[in-house]
């Protein structure tokens, strides 16, 4: 959107609101979506499952009991590897929304500055003239 002719300072304003307020909908919209990530995540054997949400955290962890036969170093081993997989599931997945509403907000107009203002008073000043 680019700055207006004096005349048409209304019409861009009411289109600057509008857009803005398209955009907060849109990160209010995805903030929402991100809450709703769920990152899942299973060991090659199936005996560890681990789910994290879309900020990152655990928000699940089953371990078969079978998976305790593997000993103490392997086990802590594969719940890691588990439980970082879940987290990167779920943090691709926010990435992907926030990706979605960065065009939303890419296409906001600079904001309006004392420049500007400071223009439309200087020019109402020479057209008194």
């Amino acid at each position: 959107m680019h700055s207006p002719a004096p005349e048409d300072d209304a019409e861009y304003l009411h289109q600057y609101v509008a857009q803005s307020r398209r955009a907060i909908r849109a990160l209010h919209d995805a903030r929402a979506s991100i809450g709703q990530v769920e990152g899942c995540a299973k060991s090659d054997d199936g005996l560890i499952e681990a789910v994290a949400n879309g900020h990152g955290a655990h928000t699940h962890l089953r371990i078969d009991p079978r998976a305790l036969r593997l000993g103490e170093a392997a086990l802590g081993g594969k719940v890691a590897e588990v439980l970082r997989a879940a987290q990167d599931d779920a943090g691709r997945q926010a990435r992907e929304i926030a990706d979605g509403v960065r065009d939303v907000t890419a296409a906001l107009p600079a904001p309006l500055d004392e420049t500007f203002v400071r223009a439309r008073v200087e020019q109402a000043i020479n057209d008194l003239y």
